[in-house]
């Protein structure tokens, strides 16, 4: 963005939206406006940079405003105008705009010169010990709205909820829950306490199979891996969401509490979620189900 044309610069920033790929390095969605401004705290200290950052609202306007790429480019005049635009980043189309609705400049500042000191992600506990389930077909995450008024702790574990095609067009089919720790908590599961629990409240015409089990029996004493289970679903002739409640215990090295959360999750695509990369369908490419 331009601050103005006299004298000639440039202001720049990073626009925080919601993420492309659920799980990438670890990170999972906020839940929060909060947990967003403390990823961006995040990004900054693994990518080492000081370029300033935006973060869009936890309804994702400004995504939606500017066309719901997840890698794009504006150009933004003083007067709030955009000048350029591209729904994919291209930095050498960038400098060749800004030559040209700016001016060229006698020293072009390279990534060297910019002293990003890049750090690895947070470490985590142990990792693979759990095996992914398989899903088979085509599945699209659904909208799973975390009850955050009614708990007295942070999210320390999301859900993504995803849905195989045949359950959002005929009412039957699967449904894939997995939960996922997550990194700005620095927790990790407690294998020597009680294993995760969820338990699912649905409306009386709806058929969900199991509506209540447990996670898996690890032999390590903590790990960090997702937590996932595939269900049966018949919704018969409802729309009406269903209610989840997961049981777990939130350990760090130093202490370990017991949390129960709520969930609610609508049979309607999640356009803002992004997906697990090579695991489902990104919704913003197909239309929306009719039921």
């Amino acid at each position: 963005m331009f601050r103005d044309y006299a004298p000639k610069g440039v202001q720049f920033y990073y626009l925080y939206k919601s993420l492309a790929h659920w799980g990438d390095w670890g990170y999972v969605g906020p839940v929060t406006l909060e947990e967003r401004l403390l990823h961006i705290q995040e990004a900054k200290r693994v990518l080492g940079t000081n370029i300033d950052w935006l973060s869009d609202t936890m309804s994702n306007d400004l995504k939606h405003a500017i066309g719901d790429a997840s890698n794009s480019e504006y150009v933004v005049d003083p007067q709030g105008t955009i000048v350029r635009m591209r729904v994919w980043s291209d930095p050498d189309a960038l400098r060749e705009d800004l030559e040209v609705l700016v001016g060229p400049v006698e020293h072009r500042t390279t990534v060297a010169d910019l002293g990003m000191k890049v750090e690895p992600p947070p470490p985590e506990a142990p990792t693979g010990l759990v095996p992914r389930v398989e899903l088979r077909g085509a599945f699209h995450p659904l909208v799973a709205k975390a009850q955050v008024e009614k708990s007295r702790h942070p999210f320390y574990a999301k859900l993504r909820a995803a849905a195989q095609s045949e359950l959002l067009t005929t009412g039957k089919g699967q449904l894939y829950l997995g939960y996922f720790l997550d990194p700005i908590y620095d927790v990790h599961w407690n294998n020597e306490a009680a294993p995760v629990a969820y338990e699912i409240a649905a409306p009386k015409a709806m058929s969900i199979s199991p509506s209540k089990g447990l996670g898996p029996m690890v032999d390590a004493p903590a790990d960090a891996d997702p937590r996932e289970f595939l269900l049966n679903v018949d919704r018969g002739t409802s729309v009406e969401p269903i209610r989840i409640t997961l049981h777990y215990y939130a350990c760090t090295d130093k202490w370990c509490i017991p949390v129960s959360q709520e969930y609610l999750i609508s049979w309607q695509m999640d356009r803002d979620s992004g997906t697990q990369f090579g695991r489902e369908i990104d919704p913003r490419t197909l239309e929306t189900y009719p039921r």
